[in-house]
């Protein structure tokens, strides 16, 4: 007796799913092309962990990696399964949910077949003959044994949802902009991603810590952590956690805790991703021209058109090591603490265009606008607008705004608007809580380097930034 296996589409040949490791075939899957959207294209490549390749009509991803809400089942027998609007594939062999697998051959129904007699003695003796199953039965079988599988199937997914809501990765907060905003300081998922995609490429160049560099820098925590095997995180999770450390200034055994890994890795993955970023962002020019300020001058700075940058000075405080830190001055307030300095040059329009080294704290805004060499990029038809006690008007070939002069027409709207606007501008910067606090020893070390990677980043967080398109 011949019995059917159920396939969800006929087809000349069979189709096979592009994830890695998944052998998924097409006679008990549905097969899925590629979204046309470009963004929700790179979004699925991500998921698959499919290295860079060219997706063709052919490429196809099988109903296996897509929870069960995402599909939409056939309404014919020869329909085919769909995708909702906006779907992407989260389930895949290196989580704990499996691909479909074909259901087990069909049972074997051994009949019985009786002789004809015409005499007695023809009867051979032996057991009694067995009846014969009917059709009936056997597809109601298989039917149970179908549903059944279904159903653990169905339950392996929802596991695999509960457990993805309880891990701490970008991926569990990709559906909220709120939550990416709180943790990244970046606008939306959809920004964090196009700015992943700028510095991807550059990711196997990547030069990762190790142990022994840190202890040579002077990382005495590293030291002293005992060696374990390194838990593998993805690139993108790392550069996740980095946002983390940076944008809300969690200690590093709470991000240990949270992403479910040692403490030492932790201080390995935000050094090589503080040094990364440092290196590719610090490549790129930022101080703009008087032509690009020019084109985004803010409708405040109407009386002040010549404005070419906003500068300010920002304080920080760090512990100090046992050992000084190479080719930095620190002068201690505290016997364990220490204060230090820097200048950030802004444009009218919230870009960062400057970024000093940072100094010890007994530095007066004089000697930081002079040490920090932003006098050369500035000339006789430019206007620098200051904070009170920068008092440069002598060192500086340009002319001078001082805030303080805002102060003394309350009354004027404009005036308030352009205060307003400087003291947002100015604010954005100083919006990483990891500056608002303590730095720890364990990141000392490379304190100049976080804080150039934050002033930098936050040119790609700037939502008024974003919506122009300019950073």
């Amino acid at each position: 007796m011949s019995i059917p296996k159920k396939i969800f589409k006929t087809e000349q040949f069979q189709r096979h799913c592009c994830v890695p490791f998944c052998s998924a075939s097409s006679k008990c899957n549905s097969f899925h092309s590629f979204p046309t959207d470009s963004d929700l294209r790179k979004q699925w490549l991500i998921n698959i962990r499919r290295d860079p390749c060219t997706v063709t009509a052919h490429t196809k991803v099988c109903s296996g990696h897509f929870t069960s809400d995402q599909l939409i089942e056939p309404t014919s027998l020869n329909g085919g399964r769909r995708l909702v609007k906006g779907a992407v594939p989260t389930l895949f062999q290196w989580n704990i949910c499996e691909g479909k697998t074909e259901p087990p051959p069909p049972l074997q129904v051994q009949e019985w077949h009786s002789l004809q007699t015409d005499h007695n003695y023809c009867f051979i003796p032996g057991p009694p003959a067995k009846k014969r199953s009917s059709s009936s039965e056997l597809d109601k079988s298989i039917s149970a044994t179908e549903d059944q599988s279904k159903y653990v199937k169905n339950l392996r997914k929802k596991i695999w949802e509960q457990f993805i809501q309880q891990e701490f990765c970008l991926q569990r907060f990709a559906g909220s902009d709120d939550d990416i905003q709180f943790y990244t300081r970046f606008p939306s998922y959809k920004h964090l991603m196009a700015f992943w995609f700028l510095i991807e490429p550059w990711i196997h160049k990547m030069v990762r810590m190790s142990r022994a560099k840190l202890a040579a820098k002077g990382n005495e925590e590293m030291t002293s952590a005992p060696s374990l095997k390194r838990r593998h995180l993805q690139p993108v999770d790392e550069f996740f956690l980095f946002l983390v450390f940076l944008s809300l200034g969690m200690k590093e055994r709470d991000l240990a805790i949270r992403f479910n890994t040692h403490q030492s890795i932790v201080s390995l993955i935000i050094a090589t991703w503080t040094n990364f970023l440092f290196t590719i962002l610090g490549s790129q020019c930022i101080w703009l021209t008087q032509q690009q300020v020019q084109a985004y001058l803010p409708e405040e700075f109407k009386d002040f058109p010549d404005t070419q940058v906003i500068l300010d000075c920002t304080e920080l405080k760090c512990q100090i090591p046992s050992s000084p830190l190479p080719q930095m001055d620190m002068n201690p307030s505290h016997r364990s603490l220490c204060t230090m300095r820097a200048l950030v040059g802004i444009a009218p329009h919230g870009a960062v265009t400057f970024v000093s080294d940072l100094y010890r704290g007994s530095f007066s805004n004089r000697e930081l606008f002079k040490c920090s060499g932003i006098a050369e990029n500035l000339t006789e038809d430019m206007a620098v607008m200051v904070n009170k006690g920068f008092l440069i008007r002598d060192c500086c070939g340009c002319k001078v705004y001082p805030l303080s002069f805002l102060s003394k027409h309350p009354g004027d709207q404009a005036t308030a608007r352009l205060k307003m606007h400087v003291e947002q501008v100015i604010g954005r910067v100083k919006q990483n809580k990891l500056f608002h606090g303590i730095v720890s020893l364990s990141q000392a070390y490379n304190i100049n380097q976080l804080f150039v990677v934050a002033c930098l980043l936050s040119n790609y967080q700037n939502t008024a930034l974003v919506k122009k398109g300019v950073h």
